[in-house]
């Protein structure tokens, strides 16, 4: 789930589908081959993938945006649409925008407090290298059911799993997917959560219905991510205990290391679970880490600084590295701050002015229609849901579209092979909500390796939970497994 947008949920229901009779189906798929064309040339070509230089995926996205421009002139819409679209899409991610700031600000302030390394400190004395990775899925799905949000999740238990892992030798792929397997697990299956409304809104049930309807093919495919990642953790190889040992030492002595750090982060948990705004909530584990570090980590202000209130300031704007005697922990005692998310949010902002074109144009509709009237059976049905959904998560980059677009367009047509509507809305969660997480420049994706430092790549393969979901689904529905008819208890 992405936090709360300036757009309310109503909001995200009444938002209007613009179809475009001038735009035919070729000519809608033009500025998506041309993107994905680049991409691939990027990804599989280019060295480095610094075609354009560090902001390559951004201006590809541009250059698509671009594209689907001229192909809106040519079937007569106007610039002010365009630009109304853009804006309505820029708009909905400046709440998000600015939680990825103060996110970068928390990471800074908990590592400068001794907070992050207190989690990785006493994280190596309980989570035992043989259950880390299934241990890793059960808490982030324990936080995100509990909180609602996968983001959330990520930015306080997810960054302390990713730093004890990796001093433990685990691969931060492997990390970040059991993170972001149990985070999603968890935003599916909370009745807090955004997308977990939205969905049987979309489709017309109701919530708990939904919930009860998604254990059918959600507990499944959690089951098989616990398994799969039980299986990881007892074959892969880690440091071990000496190596272990050496690190328990030089946190030690470099960081003031007490219980009480852990305030901080009860504190901010505490007013997300007793639905405080999201920048409220971390703006305060933002303030109340820097006076920790004040309090607490004395030695280490004066090590990066003259002044200690400087030192607190830069650690939340930029750049900070506390040096150790131990190689790894030099690379996880480091932050970016704010400075370190700009690369994602420009990223977000990017694909937002691609979708915000290629939905003004009529693009996103036609795409949508045409998968449509390709569905003459009810496995074709559900197929097609998937795709859509899939599709709008990479061409339209936001997960809230990736639901409401194919909501709006498929629900009809459910009724009338006379589906139950929660047929519908566990599809679009199955196929719509876990893999905007995959894309890379989709705001979820963009969100996440952001947060947790790891790239989509790295993490794809290991995300189980979340590219298993989509199969399991249509597996259900190909053997025609819980199929609810409409009436039917």
């Amino acid at each position: 789930m992405q936090e709360n947008k300036n757009l309310s949920k109503v909001d995200i229901e009444d938002q209007q589908i613009i179809n475009n009779k001038e735009l035919n189906i070729l000519e809608a798929l033009i500025p998506v081959l041309i993107l994905m064309t680049l991409l691939a040339y990027n990804i599989f070509v280019v060295e480095d993938q610094e075609w354009f230089g560090a902001y390559t995926n951004q201006i590809i996205l541009l250059i698509g945006g671009l594209v689907a421009a001229a192909v809106g002139f040519f079937n007569k819409v106007s610039f002010n649409v365009m630009l109304k679209e853009i804006w309505e899409n820029l708009r909905s991610v400046f709440v998000p925008i600015m939680i990825l700031f103060f996110v970068g600000a928390l990471a800074g302030t908990w590592l400068i407090s001794g907070i992050i390394p207190a989690m990785v400190y006493y994280g190596l004395q309980v989570l035992n290298p043989s259950i880390f990775l299934p241990a890793s899925v059960i808490i982030a799905a324990i936080i995100s059911i509990a909180t609602g949000s996968s983001w959330t999740t990520s930015a306080t238990v997810g960054i302390a799993l990713i730093g004890i892992g990796t001093a433990l030798g685990i691969s931060a792929g492997m990390i970040a997917g059991a993170v972001i397997s149990g985070a999603y697990f968890g935003d599916k299956m909370s009745p807090l959560s955004d997308t977990t409304n939205l969905a049987p809104a979309m489709a017309g049930t109701d919530l708990f219905t939904h919930i009860k309807y998604m254990t059918i093919t959600t507990v499944p495919t959690f089951i098989i991510t616990l398994i799969a990642f039980g299986i990881m953790s007892a074959s892969i190889s880690t440091t071990g205990n000496a190596d272990v040992s050496d690190l328990l030492n030089t946190i030690s002595t470099t960081f003031n290391i007490t219980p009480s750090l852990f305030i901080v982060p009860a504190v901010v948990i505490a007013l997300i679970l007793l639905k405080t705004k999201p920048l409220i909530a971390l703006g305060s584990g933002v303030f109340l880490a820097g006076t920790f570090a004040f309090i607490f980590q004395p030695e280490i202000l004066a090590s990066l600084s003259d002044s200690k209130f400087s030192a607190v300031i830069t650690s939340i704007l930029t750049d900070t590295q506390i040096t150790t005697d131990n190689e790894k922990l030099n690379e996880l005692f480091s932050s970016g701050g704010m400075n370190g998310m700009l690369w994602t949010i420009y990223l977000i902002i990017c694909a937002m002015v691609f979708g915000g074109i290629m939905d003004a144009i009529g693009a996103l509709a036609k795409i949508t229609n045409t998968l449509l009237s390709l569905a003459s059976t009810t496995f074709g049905l559900f197929a097609s849901t998937v795709v859509s959904c899939l599709g709008l998560n990479t061409v339209a980059s936001d997960q809230y579209l990736a639901i409401v677009i194919p909501g709006k367009m498929f629900k009809k047509a459910y009724e009338d092979k006379g589906l139950a509507p929660e047929n519908l809305s566990r599809t679009l969660e199955d196929s719509g909500t876990v893999t905007s997480v995959l894309i890379p420049w989709n705001t979820c994706g963009a969100y996440q390796s952001g947060v947790l430092g790891v790239g989509v790549g790295e993490y794809f393969i290991y995300a189980i939970f979340n590219w298993l979901s989509p199969f399991t689904t249509l597996l259900f529905a190909a053997l025609n497994i819980k199929i609810r008819q409409i009436y039917s208890k």
